[in-house]
């Protein structure tokens, strides 16, 4: 059976972990997360003593709420562009790339659609909108490999990418590796050309209304640190070299 996908809720409940030193009476970090990074919520959780409480959505829909006051201690983006903006834009400050995540492209179970990377123009294909990190690196790599291709849709987050395969309302979709490793059984992943050749860099920072800068620069740190390279790579992520 396959693994349940864990949902890019607007807003999860609080989750409360158990290893790291933080300050477990204080309130909790809040946490402004690209959808791809939802997969780690529950190990980020499991590995700080204090509350977290994520919102995840598209990187660049996070850089918006952020500027338009919503209260977060953490930004988390899906590339480094969408994080410059966000310190340009004075949102989030001292940014660090903490892990890095690839496109591949997912069909449903058992590709009904017999789609392959080479005969993409009849097949119904969702991608991300390119104002949104991973639809910019789809349009980079379609670009570099030649790609002909003609979406049906273009979503604001991975995410939604991902709901209409799993759902059957899609042929096939460009996720991040992350998103499909989530989706186990449910899909089908076929790599893409040159992909390898641009990576997305999974960005850390600390917003500038955060409530407890010393607590989120302290999980910021932690994200970037060695001890955290096993729980990205066991969602996926490539981990980088300290």
């Amino acid at each position: 059976m396959p693994r349940r996908l864990i949902p890019a809720l607007a807003l999860t409940a609080v989750l409360a972990g158990g290893c790291v030193a933080g300050t477990g009476d204080s309130a909790p970090l809040r946490i402004h997360g690209a959808a791809s990074t939802r997969v780690l919520n529950e190990d980020l959780a499991a590995a700080w003593d204090r509350g977290l409480e994520f919102h995840n959505a598209g990187s660049s829909t996070l850089v918006q709420q952020l500027a338009d006051g919503a209260p977060g201690d953490i930004l988390l983006t899906a590339d480094q562009a969408t994080m410059d903006r966000a310190v340009a834009a004075g949102v989030a400050t001292d940014p660090v790339v903490v892990a890095r995540n690839t496109l591949v492209m997912v069909v449903p179970a058992g590709n009904p659609g017999q789609v392959s990377i080479n005969v993409l123009a009849d097949a119904a294909l969702v991608l991300c909108d390119e104002q949104v990190p991973c639809g910019a690196t789809a349009r980079r790599i379609i670009d570099d490999a030649g790609l002909g291709v003609s979406p049906v849709s273009l979503e604001h987050s991975v995410t939604d990418v991902l709901g209409k395969v799993v759902s059957g309302e899609a042929d096939a979709g460009w996720v991040y590796a992350t998103d499909a490793r989530a989706a186990a059984d449910a899909v089908e992943i076929i790599n893409i050309p040159t992909a390898d050749a641009h990576p997305s860099a999974v960005v850390a920072a600390v917003s500038t209304s955060a409530g407890d800068p010393e607590g989120a620069r302290a999980f910021v740190d932690k994200l970037a640190s060695p001890e955290m390279a096993p729980v990205f790579a066991r969602h996926g992520f490539a981990t980088l070299s300290r």
